[in-house]
C-alpha cells in the first residue's frame, strides 16, 4: 500500500500540475478534448495506463469532455500514485491536442 501525502506534499507536488486540483482527499481535472473518438482514445490510452499502474481513475465521459478524479481508497486519501498517474494522463491528453482544466 501507498503512503498517504501530507497536505504540504501534496500542495507541492500540485504545482507542476496546474490543471488538477484537490477535491478533499482527491484531485481533480477536466480534459476537452477536440472531439468524441479523441475523448475516448484519451480514456482508453489513460485506462491501460491505470492496468499497468494497477491504479484506476474515476471518469465521467460527456461528449468530447472527460472528468477525472484520482484517491488511493485503500490509504483513504491521496498518494504518489495518484500524482504520477495525473502526469501521465495529462501527458495523453496533451499529445491527442486536448485542453485540461482543474
Amino acid at each position: 500500500m501507498s503512503r498517504k501525502l501530507t497536505d504540504e506534499e501534496i500542495e507541492r507536488q500540485l504545482a507542476d500540475l496546474p490543471q488538477w486540483t484537490r477535491d478533499g482527499d482527491a484531485i481533480v481535472a477536466t480534459i476537452e478534448a477536440p472531439d468524441f473518438p479523441t475523448a475516448i482514445r484519451i480514456v482508453s490510452e489513460a485506462a491501460e495506463v491505470a492496468e499497468e499502474m494497477n491504479h484506476h481513475p474515476d471518469i465521467d465521459i460527456r461528449w468530447r469532455t472527460t472528468s477525472w478524479l484520482l484517491t488511493t481508497h485503500d490509504a483513504d486519501g491521496l498518494t504518489q500514485l495518484d500524482i504520477e498517474q495525473a502526469h501521465r494522463i495529462t501527458e495523453i491528453a496533451r499529445r491527442h491536442g486536448a485542453s485540461v482544466d482543474g
